[in-house]
Parts: structure tokens; sequence; C-alpha cells
């Protein structure tokens, strides 16, 4: 399986760790160039290699950590999304719902990433503790996951997994995956809850 990270802001560098931890390869990609990401990525870990947006949406596993505004752009740059697991580590927050046609947040990315199987993940932790290692005191760091794909879920549980977390599945965006969700100005009541399971 191949992963790429796209965007290498706070929440990107602080999934980068969680890979580079596990000595997962991993693709990092933004709008700044390969050769300005290679000395951050370098810094993260050897598995951590940066390359062109285009290079990076090869792979078969994608973790947006743009800012909101710039997930249709991303969508943009393939011509097809069919295959390919897109997990949306994105919060829409201030954004209005009228932006979002009264979806959820997810739901409309999904739109633009048309063909691909959205999970909604990795986004209810800032990322000063999401950088941080997962495994505390014989628990596990929880993350919470939805999708409306039901084949969806289980290979992005796995990757948690691999990366130390404890995987917690919410079921549909709009059912349990709603309490991840920004909402205009507030806050989903998952969001900033930083959870331990016992075991794995």
């Amino acid at each position: 399986m191949s992963y790429a990270i796209v965007g290498f802001g706070k929440i990107g560098q602080a999934l980068a760790h969680a890979f580079a931890r596990k000595n997962i390869e991993v693709t990092v990609a933004s709008r700044r160039q390969p050769e300005e990401l290679a000395p951050l990525a370098r810094a993260v870990g050897p598995t951590v290699v940066a390359r062109s947006l285009q290079d990076a949406l090869g792979a078969a596993t994608i973790i947006l950590a743009v800012p909101f505004g710039e997930h249709r752009e991303i969508a943009k740059v393939l011509s097809s999304w069919k295959g390919k697991t897109v997990i949306d580590a994105m919060n829409s927050f201030p954004v209005p719902p009228e932006e979002l046609d009264g979806l959820l947040s997810s739901a409309f990315v999904a739109k633009s990433f048309t063909g691909a199987k959205l999970v909604k993940g990795f986004n209810h932790l800032v990322a000063a503790i999401l950088a941080t290692d997962p495994v505390v005191e014989g628990g596990h760091r929880v993350v919470f996951l939805s999708s409306d794909d039901e084949d969806a879920i289980d290979p992005v549980a796995d990757l948690a997994k691999q990366l130390g977390f404890a995987p917690v599945k919410l079921g549909k965006l709009n059912e349990g995956g709603a309490l991840v969700h920004a909402r205009g100005r507030s806050w989903g009541p998952l969001i900033f809850q930083d959870l331990f399971k016992k075991g794995q």
C-alpha cells in the first residue's frame, strides 16, 4: 500500500511524524516545490519523502491536510480518482453551512473527488497532540473514522493501528461522523477530545 500526505503544515507534519515513528514510507507534497519541502521531510525521518503534487497523488491512499478551501484545486490535478482512498483530515471551521450546500464538510469534499472512497479521520486532534507518540501507559490514542463507503473504513483503521492509534468507527458521515465535524462556527463534540483505549 502506498501513502501520501498532501499539505505539509502543522497537521501534515504531525501525520508525517506518525509514519516516521513506525518506519512506514510516505510521500509528502504541498503547493511548495518538493525541493523546498525536502529539508523538512528529511528532518522528520528517512521514510518521509517530498515529491511533486502530481507524483504524490499516485499513491493509493491520500491524506488531505490542506486548508479546507484548497481541496477543490487538489481534486482537479487528477482526471479520475477511481480506486483511491482519500482521508479527509481537514476541518471546515468557520465556513458557513450554506457554503457547503447544507452538507457536512466531508460529504461536500467527496463531491470533488468523484470515484474515490472518502473517509473522515485524523481531524479531531490538534497538531501538537497528533505529532506525539500515540502509545501512552499501555493505552492507544483514539482516532475517529467515518465514511459513507462501508468498505473504505477497514483499510484506514488498519493504517491507524499500524501508526499506533486506536481507531473508533463512527459509521456514516451524517450519523456518528457528525460528531467530528465543524458546523459553521461550532465544533463537533468529539473534536479536541484526547481519548485513549486500553489494548488495541
